[in-house]
């Protein structure tokens, strides 16, 4: 027989429309916030940090590879001590250079040292003579390319017309590095001009030269060991000592590169040191330009995603918010996140550079955000149930019930519990004389204050029995001694029944008077009932013996009655009355103290007698 599905009400449509709009919103509010760090650089940022670990990884695998087809010749100190001149006038020592490198058989040459706009022949006659004598020995052997810069006005700096004339049209190029936004070397590019022009670099003149493709892209700093340098002092010694061998030997069929390195000075920050005895924040300028010649030859340069792939990426990783938060989502998100970062190694090694840091942050953002989402839901529907029916439950059972630690069934536990019963004395012949609706109010005001004192004392109300209250201590929470708080729980009760006594004097009622029992023992403890309806409540003799208990105070004098389990349990606790063996109805006798306060500084409790 079919059956029909039961109707969904306006209710439930208008509330599963509001949680979908809620849900989609916080998706939204995710994705706009990631879009903005996207639009911002803040992203392209943290990719490249995320990118330098990944070089630092990388390296460690990578550095057996020896970069074999640059050279770097260095103005190291001790050449600069050796030769007794500056910089500025080292023409006879780079014209020697270049006669060496023309005897050395090097494939191509560059310098990343700044010649001069003019003459120095006044401070030193031939040195002009000596700089160019090395130029034409260098020039029918290898390609020269000398080093050019730019001023703060952006115009190029002039370079003497005799030297710009023995190199020729293509015999120059800039010796600038672009550094990103946080000031670190990462990238190979000639659009340095304004408007993004492009100007010609001299390790991208002489890969043109040497016949390479030149293209823009990510320098994969991670690939080789850090390279040493031949100091030039050096190779000046090899050539004045004719040993053509040896210049041979170090620099044949290779590309050499002459540059400075000199303590503070010329110093950038890259992801790997790339120089032996450099630190990867401080490598000289020349290192980094045998590294991008290096790559230009090889046609190695990492290339990035475009950015609509990555913004579609990011995109994609944010819908980890649809996922409902859990022990199992958090482990598949673990495990993506992991295979995205072994996914960008892999593309990092094949030439690619993913936004693996935007991607990442993506994924724990849309989960993230959703989990707090539900966070913020379920404290709003726990708000909700505290108001709804914080009234119905104790305390302490419904931070169970939402914290999930008491399921909502009908199973239960054996718990050694302390259990308190209390009544009023004669309160149905009190409640003779008084309209229902001033009883209710009456019963309101004294379990107000009743409950107050069992609640703050960490008690749980199990039922309410006319105007007798059954309530119970260490369940569902455990505590170190239930019958401590019992015990001050009922001693509370009959200080706050004072209280009220002297207010309902003023309002001319009758004062009242009650009796505690308290009992310790074990007690089956969960929900009582049926499917349909049912309470948390504790069962068993315990409960019984602690309502008789109660029963005994009647006339005895002393407003609580406690058992010797909650005696043996009370710590250094005065006033007590051994009353003996007391028969109990339906079950053995009952080992009973009585207890009543001192009325020493204090106006006397009424307690009947």
């Amino acid at each position: 027989m079919l059956q029909t599905p039961a109707p969904i009400s306006l209710g439930q449509s208008i509330l599963a429309f509001l949680t979908r709009w809620a849900l989609t919103s916080g998706f939204v509010a995710v994705s706009v916030v990631l879009l903005a760090l996207f639009a911002l650089g803040g992203l392209t940022r943290l990719d490249s940090m995320a990118m330098d670990q990944q070089f630092r990884w990388l390296s460690n695998l990578h550095q057996e590879n020896a970069i074999d087809d640059v050279v770097v010749v260095g103005i190291d100190e001790a050449s600069l001590k050796e030769f007794s001149v500056p910089v500025a006038i080292l023409h006879r020592q780079i014209g020697g250079f270049f006669e060496a490198m023309a005897l050395g058989r090097a494939r191509g040459v560059g310098i990343d040292v700044v010649l001069p706009a003019v003459s120095f022949d006044h401070v030193q006659p031939g040195l002009d003579a000596a700089l160019a004598r090395g130029m034409i020995a260098l020039r029918s052997v290898a390609p020269l390319v000398i080093g050019q810069t730019a001023g703060a006005d952006g115009q190029l700096r002039a370079i003497h017309p005799l030297y710009t004339t023995l190199t020729g049209p293509e015999g120059s190029g800039m010796v600038l590095v672009i550094k990103d936004n946080d000031g670190a070397v990462r990238r190979f590019d000639e659009r340095i001009g304004v408007d993004r022009q492009e100007l010609i670099s001299m390790p991208g003149r002489l890969a043109r030269r040497l016949g390479a493709p030149v293209q823009h892209g990510i320098v994969p700093f991670y690939n080789g060991a850090p390279m040493p340098y031949v100091p030039l002092k050096e190779v000046l010694g090899l050539k004045a000592n004719g040993d053509i061998a040896g210049l041979q030997q170090r620099f044949a069929g290779k590309v050499v590169l002459l540059g400075t390195l000199l303590d503070y000075d010329d110093l950038h920050r890259v992801a790997v040191a790339l120089a032996v005895g450099d630190a990867p924040d401080a490598t000289h300028g020349v290192f980094i330009l045998a590294r991008q010649l290096h790559s230009l030859l090889k046609e190695d340069l990492i290339r990035e995603v475009p950015p609509q792939i990555s913004l579609l990426l990011i995109l994609f990783a944010t819908c980890t918010w649809w996922f409902k938060p859990g022990r199992r989502v958090y482990v598949g998100v673990a495990v993506a996140i992991l295979g995205v970062i072994a996914a960008s190694l892999k593309l990092l090694l094949a030439g690619w550079a993913l936004p693996c840091a935007s991607v990442v942050l993506a994924m724990a953002a849309g989960l993230g955000g959703r989990a707090v989402w539900v966070s913020l839901q379920n404290a709003a529907e726990r708000r909700h149930l505290k108001s709804a029916f914080g009234g119905f439950v104790s305390p302490s059972v419904l931070e169970e019930i939402l914290s999930g630690r008491l399921a909502a069934s009908l199973n239960g536990e054996r718990r050694m519990i302390c259990v308190l019963f209390s009544d009023i004395r004669n309160f149905t012949t009190l409640s003779e004389k008084m309209a229902p609706e001033a009883v209710t109010e009456f019963l309101n005001r004294y379990f107000e204050l009743m409950v107050g004192c069992i609640h703050q004392n960490g008690g749980t109300i199990d039922k309410f029995m006319g105007d007798g209250i059954m309530a119970f201590f260490g369940a569902p929470r455990d505590v170190d001694n239930p019958c401590e708080d019992a015990f001050r729980a009922a001693t509370t009760m009959l200080i706050k029944l004072q209280e009220l006594n002297g207010e309902w004097e003023k309002e001319n009622h009758q004062k009242l008077s009650i009796g505690i029992g308290l009992n310790y023992g074990p007690a089956f403890l969960g929900y009582i009932g049926s499917k349909d309806r049912h309470e948390y409540s504790a069962i068993g003799d315990a409960v019984n013996l602690a309502a008789r208990l109660e029963g005994l105070t009647k006339g005895s004098g002393y407003p609580i009655m406690v058992s010797s389990t909650v005696l043996d349990s009370l710590p250094q606790v005065t006033g007590f009355t051994d009353l003996g063996k007391q028969a109990v109805k339906g079950r053995s006798d009952a080992h009973v103290f009585g207890w009543k306060p001192s009325i020493k500084g204090s106006v006397p409790l009424v307690v009947e007698t």
